[in-house]
């Protein structure tokens, strides 16, 4: 039962890693890659430690590494990929003609956007 779920996170996890490459690949700007590649990588990379963790625990063995490799992961993923899209943003990369909102621009200015107007 133990090797079914293995497995069963394995493909889950290989399949986001992949689903991520191809949005690197097929996605028109750097704000919808950016988008892509974090998502399914950190869904990714949950499915493929969680499947090595369960795989050893099961086999006796300590997965301190593997929790702790899941938590930065989690922790970090999403907020690298946030900061290089706001780096991009400010730098002046152009967002794809199909995309329909920007919502820093409509204040006029991204420092107005992060702090809050009580």
């Amino acid at each position: 039962m133990i090797d079914w779920i293995v497995v069963a996170l394995l493909v889950l996890g290989t399949f986001f890693v992949a689903l991520g490459a191809v949005g690197l690949l097929r996605l028109p700007d750097v704000y919808s890659r950016m988008h892509a590649v974090t998502k399914a990588t950190t869904l990714g990379m949950g499915g493929l430690l969680g499947a090595s963790a369960i795989f050893f625990l099961s086999h006796g063995h300590y997965v301190w590494g593997e929790l702790l490799t899941l938590w930065l992961v989690f922790l970090t993923n999403p907020v690298g990929g946030h900061m290089i899209a706001k780096s991009a943003y400010l730098i002046g990369v152009p967002m794809a003609d199909v995309s329909i909102l920007d919502e820093f621009g409509e204040s006029g200015s991204l420092a107005d956007s992060d702090h809050d107007t009580d």
